[in-house]
């Protein structure tokens, strides 16, 4: 059975602790071998867009650029199909390696067998 980790981020620069901590797990996920989905919802949309993760900040936290970069290296990153045009974000504004998509391929992916998903 496969090990997969869907994790969907609502937290952004509003909630930086919750925020640091769901990519954070992403990426340490990613190195341990776990295939890795990481959902942008909410206010953590933001950081699809180039340069937005450069300007998080938090304390004791590893950068986020850093964290992204691994979590695209190894895993995926979804922007939230809602988030996305909420924002006016579209496919040709975001860092490369993340898509856009919606409420059913979130549900596939959770709803397969052997996956366990975290919301922060």
């Amino acid at each position: 059975m496969t090990k997969k980790l869907v994790i969907k981020v609502t937290a952004g620069a509003d909630a930086p602790e919750r925020c640091s901590q769901a990519f954070t797990v992403a990426a340490v996920a990613v190195a341990s071998g776990v295939e890795v989905s990481l959902w942008l919802t909410g206010e953590s949309a933001w950081f699809a867009l180039p340069g937005r993760a450069a300007e998080f900040e938090l304390p004791h936290a590893a950068p986020l650029p850093g964290l992204i970069d691994a979590i695209v290296g190894a895993g995926l990153i979804t922007l939230c199909t809602q988030c996305a045009a909420r924002r006016d974000i579209s496919e040709k504004d975001v860092i490369e390696g993340v898509r856009i998509a919606g409420a059913q391929v979130f549900v596939s992916e959770i709803m397969a067998d052997g996956v366990q998903a975290l919301v922060y």
